[in-house]
Formats: C-alpha cells, sequence, structure tokens
C-alpha cells in the first residue's frame, strides 16, 4: 500500500519565533491539539515502541529559539529538558547556526582524520580542563553517543589495567548499549536483555534521602564508601580488583542525586590507593550544567577517565569523547573505533560553544540562575508530598512520595509533568519509579524564563499533591 502523504489542518501563519519580549507560555486549548495529534497518531502506527518522550509530552515540535519551542497548534512551552541536556546554549543559537551552516560547505565528515575544526575543537575541550589535568590527558573520539564513550571507557581501562571487573553504583545510568548498560543500575531495562557484561558489581551510592543503608542524614557519614573500601580490602570480601570503577557526580536519571563532597573524595582517595582508574561519567554534568565545566570540580578530585558527550556540540550535533590519563593510553590502533567519530560541524560549533561559554560569562548565569531555582522552588520542601528539592547549578529534581507512606509516587510526578506542559513548561521524570521531577533548562536561560518557569511548576506540584491528598 502506498505510504499517504501528511495532510494537516490548515494552519494559521505565525509569526517568527523569538524570546524578545517575552510574555510568558501560551498554551490554549487542550493538548495535544488537533495538528500535533495527527503527528504523533502517525508516528504511533510507523515508529518503534521504544519511543518514551511523546508518551509524555504529547506535542509535535514546529520550531524553536532558545528556552521556547512552539508545537505545530502554535502553543508556546518553556523548555525546561532543552534535549535531555544536549542543547546547552539553547535551541538555534544564532551564532552556533552560522558557524554549522560555514561548515556545511567546507567539509562534513573525516573520519579520524585531522582537520582545522577539529584541532580547534581538541584544543578548546583541553583549554577547559583543571590546570593539573591539561598536560596529562588525551582525547578519543568515539561514536557519537554517551553510551558508546562509556564503552570506550570501559575497554580502556580494561585494557590498560589488564584486569575484568567493573564497579558502578546504584542508580547510575550509563547508557543502553552492551556494557553501557550493564553498568547501569535500571534493572527494568537489563530484565528482558539476558547475557549482560559480567564481573560488573554495584555499591550504594551517597543518596542520603534515602540511606540504602538505612541510616540519616546525620549518622550515616560516609558510610556508603566505607562498604566499597572494606569489599575491595577485604581478602574474603569475593571481588577482585576491579579495572575500573565508574560514577556520576551527580546522578542524572538515577533522579538527580549529588554525590557528598566527602563520599567523591573517599572514593578517589580509595580507587588512587588500590591502583584502580576512576571514570567520571560527565555526560550529562559536563560542559557546564552544574555550574563549573565538568561536576568534578566541584569535589576537588582528579579522575582518570572523563566520560562527555551531550552538550559538547553546544547546538545537538553528536559527539562524544573520553578524556584520560596518557598512563592509560595502552590499547592498539582502531581498538574503539566507528564510522562517525568524525563529526566536522559538531566540531565547529563545538569550538564556537567554548568561546560563547567564556565570553558570555555562561557558567556565572549557570550559578546565578541556580540560586534563583533553588530560591523560588523553597517553598515545595514544607509539601508532605515532596521528599526533597535538590540539585546543583542547572540540573535540579524534585522528589515526589506518597504523603502516607513515602514511598516513591511516580504517578504523581506524570501528574505534574503533565499540569506543567498543560501551562507552557516542558520538564521530564526519573529517579525510582519515576518520582523525580526533573529541571535541565538552557545554560544561558534567562532569569524571565527561570521566574515563569518555577511558577508554574510550584503551582503544579501543590495542586496536584493537594489534589491527591482530596481523592
Amino acid at each position: 500500500m502506498a505510504i499517504q502523504p501528511l495532510t494537516l489542518p490548515v494552519p494559521t501563519s505565525p509569526p517568527a519565533l523569538t524570546e524578545e519580549g517575552f510574555a510568558g507560555p501560551m498554551v490554549a486549548g487542550d493538548l495535544p491539539g488537533p495538528r500535533s495529534r495527527v503527528l504523533l497518531e502517525r508516528q504511533e502506527q510507523r515508529e518503534s515502541n521504544a519511543r518514551t518522550y511523546p508518551r509524555h509530552l504529547p506535542i509535535a515540535i514546529a520550531d524553536a529559539r532558545g528556552s521556547l519551542v512552539r508545537d505545530v497548534d502554535g502553543n508556546v512551552f518553556i523548555d525546561f529538558l532543552a534535549g535531555a541536556g544536549v542543547l546547552s546554549l539553547g535551541h538555534n543559537h544564532p551564532e552556533l547556526v552560522r558557524v554549522a551552516a560555514r561548515q556545511l560547505e567546507i567539509f562534513t565528515h573525516g573520519l579520524d582524520l585531522p582537520t582545522p575544526a577539529k584541532d580547534d575543537f581538541v584544543t578548546a575541550q583541553l583549554s577547559m580542563l583543571p590546570a593539573a589535568l591539561k598536560d596529562r590527558m588525551k582525547i578519543h573520539f568515539c561514536g557519537p553517543t554517551g553510551a558508546n564513550a562509556v564503552e570506550a571507557a570501559i575497554k580502556l581501562c580494561k585494557t590498560a589495567t589488564g584486569r575484568d571487573d567493573i564497579v558502578s553504583f546504584a542508580g547510575g545510568f550509563h547508557g543502553s548499549t552492551a556494557a553501557a548498560m550493564a553498568v547501569t543500575g535500571l534493572v527494568e531495562q537489563k530484565a528482558p536483555v539476558g547475557g549482560g557484561m559480567p564481573g560488573v558489581h554495584f555499591f550504594p551510592y551517597s543518596y542520603c534521602a534515602r540511606c540504602p543503608l538505612g541510616l540519616s542524614k546525620e549518622s550515616s557519614g560516609t558510610r556508603c564508601a566505607h562498604y566499597l573500601e572494606n569489599a575491595l580490602t577485604d581478602p574474603l570480601g569475593g571481588i577482585p580488583l576491579p579495572a575500573a570503577v565508574i560514577m556520576e557526580m551527580v546522578q542524572g536519571e538515577g533522579g538527580v542525586i549529588p554525590a557528598t563532597y566527602e563520599f567523591a573524595q573517599r572514593v578517589r582517595r580509595l580507587t588512587r590507593e588500590l591502583g584502580i582508574p576512576l571514570i567520571v561519567d560527565e555526560v550529562q554534568t559536563g560542559c557546564g550544567r552544574t555550574g563549573t565545566w565538568f561536576a568534578f570540580e566541584q569535589y576537588d578530585i582528579e579522575p582518570d577517565v572523563i566520560v562527555a558527550s551531550k552538550a559538547l556540540s553546544g547546538i545537538g550535533t553528536p559527539v562524544a569523547v573520553i578524556l584520560y590519563d596518557k598512563e592509560l593510553d595502552r590499547w592498539a590502533p582502531g581498538a574503539h573505533i566507528g564510522t562517525f567519530r568524525g563529526n566536522q560541524l559538531a566540531f565547529a560549533t563545538g569550538a564556537a560553544a567554548v568561546e560563547i561559554v567564556r565570553r558570555d560569562r555562561v557558567l556565572e548565569n549557570v550559578r546565578e540562575r541556580g540560586a534563583q531555582v533553588a530560591a523560588l522552588l523553597t517553598p515545595l520542601e514544607t509539601l508532605d508530598w515532596v521528599l526533597e528539592v535538590r540539585g546543583r547549578g542547572l540540573m535540579w529534581g524534585i522528589e515526589l512520595v506518597h504523603p502516607g507512606t513515602g514511598r516513591p509516587d511516580g504517578e504523581l510526578a506524570e501528574a505534574v509533568q503533565a499540569e506543567a506542559l498543560r501551562h507552557g513548561v516542558i520538564v521530564e521524570t526519573g529517579g525510582r519509579d519515576g518520582c523525580v521531577v526533573r529541571l535541565l533548562p538552557p545554560l544561558n536561560v534567562t532569569e524571565d524564563h527561570v521566574a515563569a518557569a518555577c511558577g508554574v511548576l510550584v503551582d503544579a506540584v501543590s495542586a496536584v499533591g493537594e489534589q491527591g491528598r482530596a481523592a
């Protein structure tokens, strides 16, 4: 049967989307609107059942600018998802668009051959490392996803150490490919796929709001790190010396859980004493998301391997890298390859994005807007159905619970997400049972956009929780 062409209700011709003169989000009528419904129905018929975002954000996007997106029905939303953290400088940053257009006319795909665009990108990325690491680190270009970079990091450490096992942490998320999924804590994702990578050991993470050891915040200290130390140093502990320890400084998909300073310090000290490479997964936290270029800088540690992807290009063109200590560079040519590791558009825009971050004081904006988010969300901390509001920079989570039992309440979080969308704010959920409402706005988001979005979120969390209590 012939594929039918797309036919949508005839739209009006809206003016170009702009952030100037921002008057707040604008949503008219039910969601999805009629034009979005047509596209969502076609997607349902033709795309994989594994798709996720349209199930909870039932809109079809027409265009976007900065922190704003407009659907095909003309509704305008503040985007506090930003491509799951990919769009560090917002949608269609005009300078990056021009850089990408210029590079399109020069050269687009270069495998791992050197080019001026690639050299500029490497120079820019190394320049953002802390001073003590700049002369010690090499860079390797992976396939175009963070998961592929995680795979590369694991292979690198296994090759360099000659060891097999990997230590990861409960709540961590590192991707959906074979090894990356094996070191990811999400059981639901792994359960249908048997025969995963062996030799992975999960340990408690410093999730103090729900201490995995059953201790209070006051008494827990760094007991979770102590447990790891005991297991790796006990001759009867059952775990061979691992090839690597992999951790996020702020668990993203796990529910926006920042490691405690003491926990990170102790893990780094332990791995250094035992000669275990420490892989820090900065796929979501890197490129300024937490207020420093890399989140590990706030913990005064130096990892052996850094995994970065998502926001590296600044505009959403895919690129992924690992940065690692030269002492680990023991693999042979071709040890980790991929056809799409020479994305010249990503290199060109990524180098330009670093310049913009410096010039426009974007990291300062992240810290200032982060403080603004913290202040605006403070009223939520008094609500019975809010366990905790937490975050770093512009990476925030609101953990919701059943007020009677204190158990994670994913249905409540999903209702908050839907209520926020109806009032023009796009957010994500995550954490245990999807109970955490997650905020990942562009790093150059304005004060007005933060105020408007947080106002909607406070109202949504309050209203949905009250409705749940009354039911």
